[in-house]
């Protein structure tokens, strides 16, 4: 039976949903419509914060278990042509001067205020070394921002600091890891969950007053313009691991709760 499936380029973007054939599988060939040059797609385990690969065999996605769920998946490009930023602006010497050592990444900063501008990340971000990299992620429609962007420091150190550590820009906590990384996004992934079927009269402060019985909320993330979900963060990945899978009624509305990337953060 045909079904709908939520796939997204990165765990931090909206998905789109895309239509399965009457097997259930998924067409590799209708994936790549959407997402051209994609080679597969990946999901993030819950239980253990870790990606697993869903099968491709003879140009068709297999559901893992036999049913794709509710589950956001990720879709998977080929080494050599995974997409960056796409505005992205670098510098072509210093970049080459990264690439030598083999250690700097992009880095995702997670949590952007909106009002967040490039010059704003490198003002904050130089103070830790140099920067190859200053994006923020913008809708292409109406140019606004996406709540995230991309840095690259020149020196691996200048990373390593960066990434250890947790950041107030323009009065905002915000993330910074390796995107997809099994190191510092898993844990930061585990933190936060995604609160889907949210209404427009519930608040930031509804949302943290009402999470907070369960434990620490350190962050309450609703985008604008409303999509009808947002993101809460728990100090403790413990408290995230208990909620997910479940429905709560706040202010009469039953929102369910997942993981960000279930797949966003």
């Amino acid at each position: 039976m045909s079904q709908y499936i939520q796939v997204a380029e990165d765990e931090i973007e909206e998905p789109i949903e895309i239509p399965s054939e009457e097997d259930g599988s998924l067409l590799l060939t209708t994936l790549g419509a959407q997402f051209p040059g994609a080679c597969g797609m990946k999901y993030r385990n819950p239980a253990t914060g870790n990606f697993r690969g869903i099968r491709l065999s003879e140009g068709r996605l297999h559901p893992p278990d036999g049913v794709w769920g509710h589950f956001i998946y990720i879709v998977v490009f080929p080494k050599e042509n995974k997409r960056k930023g796409d505005e992205a602006v670098e510098n072509p010497h210093a970049k080459t001067k990264c690439l030598d050592k083999q250690r700097c990444s992009d880095l995702i900063v997670l949590g952007l205020p909106w009002k967040s501008t490039e010059d704003d990340l490198r003002r904050y971000f130089s103070g830790y070394g140099d920067l190859l990299l200053v994006q923020v992620k913008r809708d292409v429609k109406t140019g606004q921002s996406k709540g995230f962007g991309f840095i690259r420091f020149a020196e691996y150190e200048s990373q390593a600091k960066v990434v250890s550590q947790r950041h107030l820009i323009d009065g905002r906590w915000c993330d910074v890891t390796i995107p997809n990384s099994n190191e510092g996004a898993a844990e930061m992934i585990s933190r936060k969950v995604f609160i889907a079927r949210c209404t427009e009269d519930i608040t930031a402060d509804d949302l943290r007053q009402y999470f907070s019985k369960f434990g620490e909320v350190v962050d309450v993330f609703i985008p604008r313009p409303f999509r009808a979900f947002a993101f809460v963060t728990f100090s403790d990945p413990k408290v995230a691991r208990a909620l997910c899978g479940e429905d709560h009624i706040i202010k009469g509305a039953s929102v369910h709760v997942t993981y960000s990337s279930s797949q966003k953060l």
